[in-house]
């Protein structure tokens, strides 16, 4: 009877991990649904507003620098601007951001550096604390990883003639994306949000969300909507959903690129990761009961609760990683032959949901789409990866663990040339480094005992989860090591010229 009970734990989050895979292939079928509902300029403004561009920094002594200037480089009357520069900093970069604010205020630029001390709220207290003294009608936020294209606010200021719109969202492009085998990883994975996800979600009528950057909002869309709150992690997502909530139209601009930086280091993207999947779960246990209560369509709602839950799939797949070894254990009492009925076609068709979703997104960004195929296993094995700490991050969001906004850290890396290890900042390792390569090791020996028991239609499945987890634990290492030994001060000395002069020029 404990055995049936253990087989039916472990179908159901079985299950549910094959439901979440599927939505995927939901996603696709919206997007190619409605290529025809994308969104067209139907009007100009006759007269351009004012808009105010902020720029939210803490410890970006990097790219500081370049984040200001190419803000100020925008195609937009200087006179219709309105730059501040949301300063949290408690390093040299308030010291650059404000030299370099200084200098563009010289060449008539309207530009403020507005620091604060306490970093209260964090970014979204920053957001909400520049608001107060912004002049313009409409809000354009860049992150400190990003370098607007010149033409960015003419190419989305005109789609505000319609008085319901309350944010334009451009797709995010990477500065970085050939640099490492890792930051090539992250590109597609982000491609899959933007160019499948928001493009599905918007053009078909869903909500979708401002992703914190390379967008600008309608003041009005902000404000009657309770402006920024700090109590998830996610402040974009959170007013994103409170905004549409109130009838605002949201617009994402697929084909408009916004460049940006990925980070480079697998502990900084891990606490990125971390960061974004528990507020994402804040934000579901905050508003997912106002938005079933509604009177929203229920294709909305539907959709709402995938795209606000769907990190809960890491903790599923946590789970099941648990638990292969017992049920392999216990598929010899009943016979393999259900697991061939069963696990397989599950296991088989959320693979290659998985797969088919990223191939896609490289197939309408890129022309050469077919060369990146070759990423897409170690894509799903990476994904496996995170499981660890993006539970951990679900497991916080659930049980109200309070933590602090954690950076992602820049190092202004644009190209192969350009180095980080022997530069300032950088994400923490973690106990759960441990966890990690117990379950490389675990799932090493699940490999062994499949193919002692001769059950080799399981071996490519479980060589994805130990490739996953070994990978993660193993370059989170690595790379805290070999930042290590660039921090020793006579590697230092004789390695980091450079990196002291991009210091200095930012």
């Amino acid at each position: 009877m404990l055995l049936y009970l253990f087989l039916a734990v472990y179908f159901f989050i079985l299950i549910a991990v094959f439901i979440y895979a599927s939505h995927r292939y939901y996603m696709i079928y919206l997007y190619y649904r409605h290529q025809k509902d994308k969104p067209v300029l139907k009007e100009r403004l006759k007269k351009l507003p004012r808009i105010t561009i902020q720029l939210p920094v803490y410890n970006e002594v990097y790219v500081v620098k370049r984040l200001i200037t190419a803000a100020c480089n925008l195609d937009y009357p200087k006179e219709l601007l309105d730059i501040q520069v949301l300063d949290d900093s408690t390093d040299e970069t308030t010291a650059a951001a404000r030299q370099c604010v200084s200098e563009f205020r010289e060449r008539g630029f309207d530009i403020h550096h507005i620091h604060r001390t306490n970093r209260e709220g964090f970014k979204g207290g920053a957001l909400a604390n520049g608001l107060k003294y912004a002049k313009g009608e409409f809000i354009a936020v860049f992150d400190a990883d990003f370098v607007p294209r010149k033409d960015m606010l003419q190419k989305t200021i005109h789609f505000f003639a319609d008085r319901s719109v309350g944010m334009v969202q451009t797709r995010w492009s990477y500065l970085n994306r050939k640099y490492s085998f890792l930051t090539k990883i992250q590109a597609i994975m982000l491609d899959g949000h933007f160019v499948i996800e928001h493009t599905a979600r918007n053009w078909s009528g869903r909500f979708f969300n401002f992703n914190g950057t390379a967008g600008i909002w309608r003041r009005e869309a902000i404000e009657t909507a309770g402006g920024w709150h700090h109590d998830t992690l996610t402040e974009d997502l959170d007013l994103s959903y409170r905004s549409q909530l109130k009838g605002w139209k949201f617009i994402f601009l697929k084909d408009e690129l916004s460049p940006s930086e990925i980070p480079v280091e697998i502990n900084g993207f891990k606490s990125q990761q971390h960061r974004w999947a528990k507020g994402s779960i804040q934000t579901a246990k905050k508003l997912l009961p106002r938005i079933l209560r509604s009177n929203l369509p229920l294709k909305v709602k539907v959709e709402a609760f995938f795209h606000l839950t769907n990190n809960v799939s890491y903790l599923l797949m946590l789970l099941l990683s648990i638990l292969i070894y017992p049920s392999m254990v216990a598929r010899i009492n009943i016979g393999w032959f259900q697991m061939l009925v069963t696990d397989v076609p599950f296991l088989l068709v959320a693979t290659i949901g998985i797969s088919f979703f990223y191939l896609c997104s490289q197939k309408e960004a890129y022309r050469d789409w077919k060369s990146r195929l070759f990423y897409l296993p170690m894509l799903m094995s990476l994904g496996i990866g995170l499981t660890v700490s993006n539970s951990k991050a679900v497991l916080e969001a659930v049980f109200n663990r309070q933590t602090e906004f954690k950076r992602t850290p820049k190092y202004r890396i644009e190209n192969k040339k350009d180095k980080w290890a022997g530069k300032k900042y950088g994400g923490g390792i973690t106990i759960l480094v441990i966890f990690e390569l117990l379950l490389g090791i675990y799932f090493a020996f699940n490999i062994y005992f499949a193919y002692i028991n001769e059950i080799y239609v399981s071996i490519p499945f479980l060589m994805i989860f130990m490739v996953g987890f070994f990978y993660v634990a193993f370059l989170s290492l690595i790379q805290v090591i070999w930042k290590g030994i660039f921090s020793n001060p006579i590697i230092r000395h004789f390695s980091s010229k450079r990196n002291r002069e991009d210091a200095i020029a930012a």
